[in-house]
């Protein structure tokens, strides 16, 4: 009998597919993993995250300027977690309650009403509630989100300038009559999500928002300037072309933006550990590259890869803990968690698990949630 089992068993098993094996994971997926795990377990316990020396002192004292929160919060909603759901559900919760709160009267969410920083914060803080409104389950949450949104982009809108050569563009403070790409940037990707929930954003604010960018563009270079008449730097440059992109479909790789891929792309623009405004400049470069695709992304990641995972005289490799640091004052002015976040945030792009992330000719799959 056992004999006679023995054909039809062989053929069974022959019949069985062999289990696969686990696709590999890259060495940024495991990055991330890692600077997740240490930001879980750097948040304070009233939801925020150290902020170093950066802005205000927060709606608890203490360098807990929300901005730095939110930087947080949206990185791991980049690495694909949600707030409520998984091991993570409840710093993602806390974050977001932290920022919410800190929302002032007039609309702004920051650690104070005056400064270098308020605009900075207010714009990081709007992109990061417009974010969690399209990827939160809890209405509740969404609707009282959604009305503080509304509040917020009313003062960014309110706080553009209106004067001339700086029309369109935004300042550190509510009430600056002048204008830098850095703080517009955050401004732009705020209205520009605050957008894609549904959000009442004015098209004369984005065109003037874009007239202003472009007034910033350096023919002779091919990269953008801080301001209309001020030097070109690579952070303002990939600031720049993300903007653009995110302002709507018929500036995606226009002859500017192209022009400016190609700058980022020069050996001599890489930013290295010797170059200020390190994290930040691969936060925004890293977004913009991803957003023009083709070869231009794919030698910016790996570049991208190159600094923030492999251990070189110029690069800012992960460190043991998870988290990354830099040297470079700007950067470790604002801490170790900011690093990380920003880190993390360039790194995610391709995930695409924030809206913001989707690329101008692709739908997002998130608008009907």
């Amino acid at each position: 009998m056992v004999m006679r089992l023995l054909p039809i068993l062989v053929l069974l098993s022959l019949a069985i597919p062999a289990r696969a094996e686990p696709p590999k994971r890259e060495a940024f997926e495991i990055a991330v993993d890692n600077a997740m795990h240490y930001l879980a377990n750097a948040q304070n316990p009233d939801g925020s995250w150290p902020s170093g020396q950066f802005g205000g002192r927060g709606i608890n004292g203490g360098g807990r300027d929300p901005a730095i929160t939110a930087l947080c919060v949206m990185a791991f909603l980049s690495s694909g977690h949600v707030p409520g759901e998984g091991k993570y559900g409840g710093n993602i919760e806390r974050g977001i309650k932290y920022v919410s709160d800190s929302q002032q009267q007039n609309g702004v969410f920051s650690g104070q009403q005056f400064g270098m920083t308020v605009m900075y914060s207010h714009g990081i803080c709007t992109l990061m509630v417009a974010e969690v409104i399209g990827l939160t389950s809890d209405r509740q949450q969404a609707a009282r989100l959604r009305e503080q949104l509304a509040k917020a982009v009313k003062l960014i809108n309110s706080a553009q300038s209106r004067n001339a050569p700086h029309t369109g563009g935004w300042r550190y403070s509510i009430t600056a009559s002048d204008a830098d790409i850095s703080v517009t940037g955050w401004q732009v990707m705020a209205l520009r999500a605050a957008k894609n929930v549904g959000c009442d954003v004015p098209a004369t604010v984005i065109d003037r928002a874009v007239e202003y960018v472009k007034s910033c563009y350096d023919p002779a270079t091919g990269g953008y300037r801080y301001t209309t008449h001020s030097h070109v730097t690579v952070p303002c440059t990939g600031a720049s072309i993300l903007s653009l992109e995110l302002c709507g479909k018929q500036y995606h790789k226009s002859e500017q933006s192209l022009n400016a891929a190609s700058f980022l792309c020069q050996e001599r623009n890489l930013l290295t550990q010797d170059r200020p405004h390190f994290f930040y400049g691969i936060y925004y470069a890293a977004q913009a590259m991803f957003q023009i695709g083709g070869e231009y992304w794919k030698l910016y990641r790996g570049f991208l890869h190159a600094q923030l995972l492999t251990e070189g005289r110029r690069s800012y490799p992960q460190r043991p803990g998870g988290f990354w640091v830099s040297t470079s004052p700007d950067d470790a002015n604002a801490g170790t968690n900011y690093c990380t976040a920003m880190a993390v945030l360039a790194l995610t792009v391709e995930y695409r698990f924030l809206p913001i992330y989707q690329r101008s000719e692709e739908p997002d799959e998130r608008a009907g949630k």
